[in-house]
């Protein structure tokens, strides 16, 4: 499975109770087998043209309001995040793995290399932080950055949760005793899983990692709106609504007039900007006309 829905995955499947994990394995089932059965669906979901995010829309709405939230969520980020022409397997193996966990009660973590498994504690937070209001992230990324540096800096400590050989029960122990009630249930659960599905040799690392990890999905999560003139309530929800289904996130919107930019809205999100000004397209069209560009589109159209 894909590192990063194995981490999505098991952070969604954990919080399940025995009925709730018995819905979700009979629901991956019967989607496994509808996709098998149904040409057209398998045609789109392995589609290398189609984005990811509009795979996800695809299953989304065939699958809401008919399965379980949770079925619901992996589905559409596996949809989303595996390559394209093997979503149809991811699915199976969605099946099996709740299936397994079901009858044994066990997510097993395969040993991974050490990109491969920062990719899937990556995915974990992703389950996680979807959760999350954006104004909390902080607070995450203090605890996160707070952890590391305790355990780079504590000897004994960094010997007993690099070592391979301890239990991972007496491991994931000390952690939660020695951060309860000091870190809010997101990091405490972020930092265990760096120990139970991350390099044992690579804790400090990994909780680097996940630092910017989170840093990088507030961005993301956090759309910067320039605009002209102020929005009403209608344009402000459209245009949430157009960067969520662009992101595959829930978007927040900060807003800031600027009366310089003389009409439309520059929107910044993640390491995407999207320029529908009026100087924007004015800028663009001096720099026609400055190259030569537009005289030649004129002379090639006569």
């Amino acid at each position: 499975m894909l590192p990063k829905l194995e981490g999505y995955t098991a952070a969604l499947l954990e919080s399940l109770d025995a009925s709730g994990l018995a819905t979700v394995v009979r629901e991956f089932t019967s989607l496994e087998q509808t996709v098998l059965s149904r040409s057209d669906l398998r045609a789109v979901l392995s589609d290398t043209s189609i984005p990811g995010v509009a795979r996800g829309l695809v299953l989304r709405d065939l699958l809401e309001g008919k399965v379980h939230p949770i079925t619901l969520r992996i589905a559409v980020f596996a949809a989303t995040n595996v390559p394209a022409q093997e979503v149809d397997h991811a699915i199976a193996e969605l099946a099996v793995v709740s299936r397994t966990l079901e009858e044994t009660g066990a997510f097993h973590q395969a040993s991974l290399g050490l990109l491969a498994a920062r990719k899937r504690v990556g995915g974990f937070a992703d389950a996680l932080l979807d959760e999350v209001n954006t104004s909390n992230f902080d607070e995450i990324e203090d605890g996160l950055f707070r952890w590391a540096r305790t355990v780079e800096a504590n000897l004994e400590l960094r010997r007993l949760l690099l070592d391979r050989d301890a239990p991972l029960e007496s491991r994931l122990g000390t952690v939660r005793q020695l951060l309860d009630q000091k870190v809010d249930a997101v990091t405490l659960r972020l930092c265990c899983y760096v120990i139970e599905g991350g390099r044992p040799r690579d804790v400090v690392g990994t909780l680097d990692f996940l630092v910017d990890y989170v840093a990088k999905a507030r961005d993301w999560r956090v759309a910067r709106v320039h605009t002209a003139r102020p929005l009403d309530e209608a344009s402000r929800a459209q245009l949430v609504g157009s960067l969520s289904t662009l992101t595959g996130k829930n978007v927040e919107l900060q807003v800031a007039e600027e009366p310089s930019l003389l009409g439309g809205v520059l929107v910044e999100v993640g390491d995407l900007r999207l320029d529908a000004t009026t100087r924007g397209r004015l800028g663009v069209l001096h720099d026609a006309v400055s190259s030569g560009r537009l005289y030649e589109s004129a002379f090639e159209s006569e």
